[in-house]
């Protein structure tokens, strides 16, 4: 008996290595090819293969790509995200080298269809092409901004924003060293939107206004 099980463990194993092996590769390049994709969406064209890099904000770690044309600095593909009504809401935010958001597609949400999840929609995310921050207020309108936020889903709306407000951290930090107020920056709007999210749902999770 030992000895079948011994044998049924290594004939497993071995399946399992083999499946891994032949899967592994498509898998990679499956993700590359999505990865490239939302780049290529965020930023303006660019020339070679983007650069992969890492910073710590605010004790948050964060990965984003550098591209370039020219030679010169095309813009930043920063991944961030914000907290949503279902979880986190995570974004690839594009912005140009003078720290215009250029474009944002999200990488994945959790959130309710028919509301929140109308944050993929290009009705709500189009607002955000070519915002430029010194220009307009990256807030939704009800927190007195010129975000529109999306019907009956101003978590959601909160944190798609929240998202972007993290990306431009990020390039503030690339490109200058600067790291947000700690009084004022990311991790306090969190800290607002999940006590929000946990009142919604205290009152029976019936809307996510």
């Amino acid at each position: 008996m030992v000895l079948c099980l011994l044998v049924i463990c290594l004939v497993s194993s071995a399946l399992l290595a083999v499946v891994y092996a032949v899967t592994k590769a498509p898998i990679d390049a499956a993700a590359a090819a999505k990865t490239n994709n939302a780049i290529a969406q965020v930023v303006p064209e660019f020339d070679g293969t983007p650069e992969l890099a890492e910073i710590s904000v605010a004790g948050t770690d964060y990965t984003y790509y550098k591209v370039s044309k020219g030679g010169s600095v095309a813009g930043y593909a920063i991944i961030a995200s914000g907290s949503g009504f279902s979880g986190p809401v995570t974004l690839m935010v594009g912005l140009t080298s003078d720290g215009i958001v250029y474009n944002t597609t999200v990488l994945s949400q959790a959130e309710t269809p028919g509301l929140g999840a109308k944050c993929t929609e290009p009705a709500f995310a189009d607002q955000f092409r070519n915002f430029n921050p010194e220009e307009k207020v990256l807030k939704v309108k009800k927190d007195g901004g010129d975000v529109d936020a999306i019907t009956a889903s101003t978590i959601t709306s909160r944190a798609y924003v929240a998202a972007i407000q993290n990306a431009l951290n990020v390039f503030a930090a690339i490109t200058t060293g600067a790291q947000p107020d700690a009084a004022s920056g990311a991790s306090t709007l969190h800290a607002t939107m999940e006590y929000e999210n946990t009142s919604e749902t205290d009152n029976g999770g019936q809307s996510n206004e």
